[in-house]
C-alpha cells in the first residue's frame, strides 16, 4: 500500500508558502508507517519544533491501474476522506534551502492521519467537495476541491504514468491555505461536507 501526496495543488497555499504554481502535479511519498488511523492521538516528535497541519481530501484507489487516461480515471476511486499531512516545517525549509528531498520532513511516523472513508456517491458534487479543519473549535482551513489546480482525474492519470496504482493506495490531493503549527493538547476535527471524519488530539 502506497501513500502518495500531491504538493502545491491549491493556488492560495502555494502563495502563502511563496512557491511558484506547478505546470504539472508535484508528488512525494509517505511509507505505511506514516499512517495514523482510528482517531488515535498524534504525538509530537522530538526532532522538530514546528510541526504543521495540512488538511487534505484523500482518495482511496479501488482497482489496479497503470497509464490511466484522465477520462477513465473516475473508475479507479470510489471512496474519499479527509487527512492531515503533518509536516516538520523547520526541517522542510532546511531541505529546500539545501536542495535535498523532503522525506525527513514529510514521511516520519504517524505523519499521515486519515479519517473514516465515505462513498464518493454520497457526496453532493464529487467535483466540488467542501472540507475543513477545526482546531480547538476554530476553523483554520476551509477548502473546496473545485479550487484544485489539478483535478482528481488529472492526478490519477499523471501518477499512473509513473507508478502502478494498486487497490488500497491512498492519495492526499493537496492542501488549501491556512496551514500552521500544532501544539500539545490541540483538538483537531476534520470535516467533509459537514460530516466529521477525523477527530483526534495532539499529545
Amino acid at each position: 500500500m502506497k501513500i502518495i501526496c500531491i504538493g502545491r495543488n491549491y493556488a492560495d497555499h502555494a502563495k502563502e508558502m511563496n512557491h511558484v504554481l506547478p505546470s504539472e502535479p508535484v508528488f512525494f511519498m509517505k511509507p505505511d508507517s506514516s499512517l495514523l488511523l482510528k482517531n488515535n492521538p498524534f504525538f509530537l516528535p522530538d526532532f522538530s519544533s514546528e510541526i504543521h497541519h495540512e488538511a487534505e481530501v484523500v482518495l482511496k484507489i479501488s482497482r489496479l491501474g497503470k497509464n490511466i487516461e484522465a477520462r477513465y480515471a473516475n473508475r479507479y476511486y470510489d471512496k474519499v476522506s479527509v487527512g492531515i499531512d503533518f509536516t516538520a516545517r523547520d526541517l522542510q525549509r532546511k531541505c529546500i534551502k539545501e536542495g535535498g528531498p523532503w522525506e525527513i520532513a514529510k514521511a516520519f511516523d504517524q505523519s499521515a492521519a486519515v479519517g473514516s472513508f465515505i462513498d464518493l456517491a454520497s457526496v453532493p458534487d464529487p467535483k466540488a467537495i467542501q472540507f475543513q479543519l477545526d482546531i480547538n473549535n476554530r476553523t483554520v482551513q476551509n477548502g473546496n476541491t473545485k479550487d484544485m489546480i489539478f483535478s482528481f482525474d488529472v492526478i490519477i492519470s499523471y501518477l499512473s504514468g509513473f507508478l502502478t496504482l494498486k487497490t488500497g493506495d491512498l492519495i492526499f490531493t493537496g492542501t488549501p491555505a491556512g496551514v500552521g503549527p500544532v501544539s500539545i493538547q490541540d483538538h483537531l476535527v476534520a470535516l467533509l461536507e459537514g460530516q466529521t471524519l477525523l477527530d483526534f488530539w495532539i499529545k
